[in-house]
């Protein structure tokens, strides 16, 4: 299979990332906090701005714009590189491992109306998967963040929003191993 990536010059872009065999690991806060910290430091390497994000127990999604040379490709390697270290060390694996899936899937913004759409997949994905009834309840994610700013008025996502009915940006082609 050929397998081409396109990059963008100063794009935000959609990613979707998920755990090998869609393991539920981070339901464990622990890890999501190693999530966290092991995102803040690939950031000083390949320096993004991050416009939204939601970590659910076996997957994530992330809208970000790359700001320095590296490229999404570069950010997504370095991360998942690293985490995979660090998650060893912490269960105290010493051995190879398979973290994540193979590939991640990504997606370049084209707009402002595909970057809402994103946003709203993103910041609705808990309530899609039943984890919570309502956005605001996942702290996990950057609803909150969105909601202080104005994008999200009192009760968004109590139902399926318009903005979101087609999308499904779940599955990852695994690819051949």
């Amino acid at each position: 299979m050929n397998f081409r990536r396109y990059y963008v010059p100063n794009a935000t872009v959609f990613i979707t990332n998920v755990v090998h065999l869609r393991e539920p690991i981070f339901a464990n806060p622990t890890y999501i906090e190693l999530l966290r910290s092991v995102l803040r430091e690939v950031q000083k390497i390949h320096p993004f701005d991050m416009a939204a994000y939601v970590f659910l127990p076996d997957h994530q999604h992330l809208m970000l714009k790359p700001t320095g040379e590296s490229n999404f490709s570069k950010i997504m390697q370095s991360f998942k590189t690293n985490f995979t270290k660090e998650y060893k060390k912490a269960i105290g694996i010493t051995g190879s491992m398979k973290f994540w899936q193979k590939r991640f899937r990504d997606h370049i913004i084209r707009n402002d109306h595909d970057f809402r759409r994103h946003l709203d997949y993103i910041h609705y994905n808990p309530v899609k998967h039943k984890l919570v009834k309502r956005p605001e309840d996942w702290s996990d994610s950057s609803f909150a963040w969105w909601k202080e700013k104005g994008a999200y008025a009192d009760r968004w996502g109590w139902s399926l929003p318009d903005t979101v009915t087609d999308l499904d940006l779940e599955d990852v082609d695994d690819g051949d191993e």
